[in-house]
């Protein structure tokens, strides 16, 4: 199937604490998204890219309020002919091109495949009173990342919802799981972690200097 990528690059980033949009943050010499954008060009895909309203780039759209408002955008502008969709957090920069290609093959029999490392925490569910309720047994669970490939009808279908639903999904996979649809998951390494805080930052910088032989600043 022709494929497209979109990479999601419109949040704000405040648990971060920087002054601009976390996408546009200096990761190892250079703003955070052009990392993603490396892979994706490695991985043949053309993007399209949600960012911040004012924030224009090459083959951007302006993102939505929420992060599935921000896919639809992108989806919106998107090759009329890609028939499969990659949908990739910019806040990613550890993936590697292999996996968007190992996503994309598992739509073989899915309408949605997604990265994800197996949860080697014990987990634990608690109320609001923080007193355990339960704990879950491990061997089932998987935390979840991106990219996460889709039939393109698939997710125009999951995103075709109320923007209160939208706001609601954590990832667009659960928009698909919503309608019925057939969600596998692809297995991936905790390194293609999401940097959220300024610890995740400095990890990813000190990771991505030791992948291109740099010093760290």
């Amino acid at each position: 199937m022709k494929a497209v990528a979109l990479l999601v690059a419109a949040g704000s980033g405040e648990r971060l604490g920087a002054d601009r949009p976390k996408a546009f943050v200096a990761l190892a010499g250079r703003p955070m998204y052009e990392w993603s954008l490396d892979v994706i060009s490695e991985a043949g895909l053309t993007v399209v890219i949600a960012a911040p309203p004012g924030f224009r780039l090459t083959g951007s759209v302006d993102g939505g309020a929420t992060r599935s408002a921000s896919v639809r955008n992108a989806l919106a502008a998107a090759p009329a002919d890609a028939e499969a969709v990659l949908v990739h957090d910019a806040a990613r920069p550890l993936v590697r091109a292999e996996l968007f290609l190992r996503c994309l093959a598992a739509l073989a029999d899915a309408d949605a495949a997604v990265a994800a490392a197996p949860v080697t925490d014990t987990v634990k569910e608690a109320g609001a009173d923080r007193v355990v309720e339960r704990t879950h047994d491990r061997s089932r669970l998987w935390a979840v990342q991106t990219p996460q490939a889709f039939r393109r009808d698939a997710l125009e279908r999951a995103l075709a919802v109320g923007d209160d639903l939208l706001a609601g999904a954590t990832d667009d996979a659960s928009l698909v799981e919503r309608q019925g649809g057939r969600v596998v998951l692809v297995e991936s390494s905790p390194e293609n972690f999401k940097v959220t805080t300024a610890h995740d930052l400095r990890v990813a910088e000190l990771l991505l200097s030791d992948r291109v032989g740099t010093t760290p600043c």
